[in-house]
């Protein structure tokens, strides 16, 4: 039955022989693959950004018996008398409007806060005031990743009915005009929403540009390939890290990320579409007229064979996937006016892979968010923190380049998985910070590495027809993983002990401390005063504070 399907698959268009011919990865791959970089760089900032714009930042009571006008972040002698143990409560007065003295305030009665001041405005947590409301803060992250639960399986119908290159357009686009307006939300609400649509309508853009790139490479340099386009998503997340650092205040940041991608709409008239997209909706005379130019581009030259194939009538090609030089068939249902998820359901193989697949992709995303969330709680500066755990994520897809061929999908896969997790397991008994952070490192090149060969191995399991929405479907899965991760904070504040470690900051939790206190420790600050519930809309009131807060953060 294979060898018939081959046969008759030869005899229409054999695409992996005349990729070999024109160049499985010569100058034509690598000036698309230098333009479709760009858009996955920017994919990079969007996905990680509210690590930094929802970052944590120092905050404690206001005592208006003792502040000055206006208040300062120093309290001086009286903060040991009038504050409380927690940054939630202060010490109850005798007498309200009272002079501040210690015998103005109980020693062992507290009362909840009525207002904060923060040490510096450079996140939403001072700007929509949501100061011992920590599960807000984290939210963002979850609702992001809601977002992206919601998105991939519409990214994928749209780039297997419309095309890969109209997906990655619109989604690339899609994110930069939801990112300029959520930077001018005037309350938490509306930045959530705005939070929401961003992931929804623009995280489609690296699987559509990992599809894109991937599908007009050759099968031999297909994984180096696919580590190229991962490598170009970890140099995005450093890109973030340099750029918050330099711009703390979330509003500008945004702005920053967002405004140049508009000019991604240019990228309808650069990229070329799949040729393997194109084929399978049976537009063979423009998929010749790609590979026509491909080969001019890298001065090779086609067979007689492959021009008199790209010359004849276009014959539907059977669903044959192709792994470690192994070809296996998928028995789907061909017929036309069948869905693709009744084609899914008569084919036990397809199944079966799915199963598997969303369970590795559930595992990996958990692993890979909550290790590089919670990287900026180091002990040390939090963005050269972020910056290192996403550099190593370099070296991991370098290990993937090198083992997957070499080794198999499988056994490189499950390698990666059980280093990754004994890392972890070790991390909690380590108390040397410098043995912690190379524990972290560890698992985060492993994980890496898992997620780099995972992209790949999926996109080698499905056919051609259905492939982006069953690896949107496997990704969609995947993002339990990722709605898990921001939430790990409030874990680890919630474990008894766990905030002692000497590697992870208390004061600082998840995220940031006050901008640049570790670059910067002796540089004046501003402060920002909230009664309860306040918001002022991005219109904030200016007070000088000392960076120095003495641990009352």
């Amino acid at each position: 039955m294979i060898s018939e399907m081959l046969a008759r698959a030869r005899k229409s268009l054999d695409l992996d022989k005349i990729l070999g011919e024109i160049g499985s990865f010569g100058r034509y791959q690598i000036k698309n693959y230098c333009v479709i970089l760009l858009p996955i760089i920017s994919c990079a900032q969007w996905k990680s950004q509210f690590i930094f714009n929802a970052g944590k930042v120092p905050f404690r009571c206001t005592v208006p018996e003792c502040e000055s006008s206006p208040p300062e972040w120093d309290t001086g002698e009286w903060g040991s008398w009038a504050l409380g143990a927690g940054r939630c409560e202060r010490r109850r007065t005798l007498a309200p409007g009272g002079v501040c003295a210690p015998a103005t305030f109980h020693e062992n009665l507290t009362q909840a806060c009525d207002a904060w001041l923060y040490g510096n405005q450079d996140t939403i947590v001072a700007e929509f005031d949501l100061a011992c409301q920590e599960w807000k803060r984290t939210l963002v992250g979850t609702i992001h990743s809601a977002g992206l639960f919601a998105a991939l399986p519409l990214t994928g119908y749209i780039s297997d009915t419309f095309g890969r290159r109209t997906a990655f357009v619109l989604t690339a686009v899609s994110a930069s005009v939801m990112g300029l307006i959520r930077s001018f939300s005037s309350s938490y609400s509306m930045y959530l929403v705005f939070e929401f649509l961003d992931a929804t309508l623009g995280s489609g853009v690296y699987s559509t540009g990992f599809i894109l790139a991937l599908e007009m490479v050759g099968l031999n340099q297909r994984v180096l390939g696919g580590n190229m386009i991962s490598s170009a998503f970890a140099i995005g997340q450093v890109l973030l890290a340099l750029v918050a650092w330099a711009i703390p205040y979330w509003r500008t940041l945004t702005r920053v990320l967002y405004a140049p991608s508009l000019l991604f709409i240019f990228y309808y008239f650069i990229v070329e579409e799949s040729v393997r997209w194109l084929l399978s909706k049976g537009k063979k005379k423009e998929a010749a007229r790609i590979i026509y130019k491909a080969a001019a581009i890298n001065r090779k030259e086609l067979s007689p064979e492959s021009i008199k194939q790209l010359s004849e009538d276009p014959t539907p090609t059977p669903n044959i996937s192709i792994i470690n030089g192994v070809t296996t068939s998928i028995p789907i249902d061909e017929t036309p006016q069948r869905s693709l998820f009744s084609q899914v359901l008569r084919s036990r193989i397809i199944i079966s892979r799915l199963f598997i697949c969303s369970f590795w992709w559930i595992t990996v995303t958990f692993i890979y968010y909550g290790l590089s969330i919670n990287s900026v709680s180091l002990a040390g500066n939090s963005y050269v923190n972020y910056i290192l755990t996403a550099l190593v994520e370099i070296p991991g897809y370098a290990l993937s380049v090198l083992t997957l061929d070499r080794f198999g999908r499988k056994s490189a896969i499950m390698t990666s998985f059980f280093v990754c997790g004994t890392a972890l397991i070790a991390l909690p008994f380590i108390p040397n910070v410098a043995v912690m952070k190379s524990l972290t490192m560890v698992s985060k090149l492993c994980i890496s590495m898992t997620f780099a060969s995972i992209y790949i191995y999926t996109i080698e399991l499905f056919p051609t027809q259905g492939r982006s929405s069953l690896i949107g479907f496997c990704s969609m899965i995947g993002r339990i993983g990722s709605l898990s991760a921001p939430q790990t904070p409030l874990v680890v504040d919630g474990v008894h002990g766990v905030a002692a470690v000497p590697g992870v900051r208390r004061d600082g939790g998840l995220l940031r401390r006050a901008h640049a206190a570790h670059a910067r420790d002796a540089a004046p600050a501003t402060a920002r005063h909230h009664p309860t519930g306040g918001s002022d809309g991005g219109r904030p009131a200016h007070a000088q504070a000392n960076r120095h807060y003495r641990g009352l953060a």
